[in-house]
């Protein structure tokens, strides 16, 4: 999972948040088909895209024109750090990372999720045919006599 937040331009205040839990991509610019859009004139329109491997680690990729910059350094594609802050051109907005790993899966919750998703029927438990009769059986006590 991955959460961004669009921080105020002068201050540390955040503006907006976007979660994302399932999405291994994630485009960031101008363009309204992104999943973030932000609206400004140094944002191209497809500036920055998230990718996530299949060890679940972020990746970021520079795609404006104006750059993507780290602690004032422009980047091209580096791993993403957990509360590290980019920015989209040199006085663009600005955009913290929050990232968190889920825990490993266990084989066991593999398998479920393998037969969830499968869409396993669930056993039919009813039936046409009645119930097997039951037959009660009773020792019987030997008779005890009084003499």
């Amino acid at each position: 999972m991955i959460t961004l937040t669009l921080l105020h331009p002068h201050q540390s205040i955040p503006l907006k948040r976007w979660t994302f839990e399932d999405d291994t991509v994630i485009r960031i610019g101008r363009a309204p088909d992104n999943h973030v859009v932000l609206y400004s004139a140094v944002v191209s329109r497809y500036h920055l895209e998230l990718h996530c491997n299949e060890q679940r680690q972020w990746y970021l990729v520079n795609l404006g024109t104006n750059g993507t910059y780290l602690e004032d350094a422009p980047i091209e594609e580096i791993p993403a750090c957990d509360g590290s802050i980019v920015r989209l051109a040199r006085t663009g907005p600005q955009i913290q990372l929050h990232v968190s790993h889920p825990p490993p899966v266990s084989p066991a919750q593999q398998l479920l999720k393998h037969l969830q998703e499968r869409g396993t029927p669930d056993e039919d438990t009813t039936s046409d045919d009645p119930p097997p009769k039951t037959r009660v059986v009773r020792e019987s006590s030997p008779e005890v006599s009084s003499d």
